[in-house]
């Protein structure tokens, strides 16, 4: 129940969403309008849940013998907005189905 693909795959769901949250919220709000608690706010469990995100990849990769370019890209997906959620639909989710 508790593997790793599906812990990545929860990781990775929460770190699309904080990333978003801090480029597209707390950053406009903190130079808009010069407050910045929301960056302070959203910034470290971002930092964690980024950090878990490639160190739960590499720990992956053995396991699911992702080529070179594969995990190069699923690595990547962590600083595009929005990737990680592309990152499980195509090379996630046919995992857990395998």
């Amino acid at each position: 129940m508790f593997s790793f693909l599906n812990i990545f795959r929860i990781v990775a769901f929460l770190e699309g969403v904080s990333y978003i949250l801090l480029l597209f919220i707390a950053t406009p709000v903190k130079y808009l309008l010069d407050e910045p608690q929301y960056v302070k706010l959203l910034g470290m469990p971002h930092g964690l849940l980024f950090t878990g995100y490639i160190v739960l990849a590499f720990m992956l990769r053995a396991e699911t013998k992702w080529q070179n370019k594969t995990f190069a890209t699923i690595l990547l997906a962590a600083i595009i907005p929005f990737s990680t959620f592309y990152i499980d639909n195509k090379y996630l989710k046919p995992l857990r189905n395998a």
